[in-house]
């Protein structure tokens, strides 16, 4: 299992009321599913709409994590 430091932005950090934390797993999935079992539903509901990098390239749930990794979530921008 790796260390990974978590990034939320905007709304996804409302939602866990932090903008970052370290998370324990072995991909991805296993640190977005640490996060939402440690900040709830309402986070959960809001990862389907948020863009997901590791260490600032595009991310998928299967992608492998090591220790000192980072993984930003990034809800959509809106505005004008």
């Amino acid at each position: 299992m790796a260390d990974v430091s978590l990034r939320l932005f905007a709304s996804a950090r409302e939602a866990a009321g932090t903008g970052k934390a370290v998370m324990t797993g072995n991909t991805v999935g296993d640190v977005l599913d640490a996060a939402v079992a440690a900040y709830g539903d309402h986070f959960g509901h809001l990862l389907p709409t948020c863009n997901v990098w590791r260490n600032g390239e595009p991310a998928e749930r299967s992608d492998r994590v090591i220790d000192g990794d980072e993984i930003a979530v990034l809800p959509p921008v809106s505005g004008g």
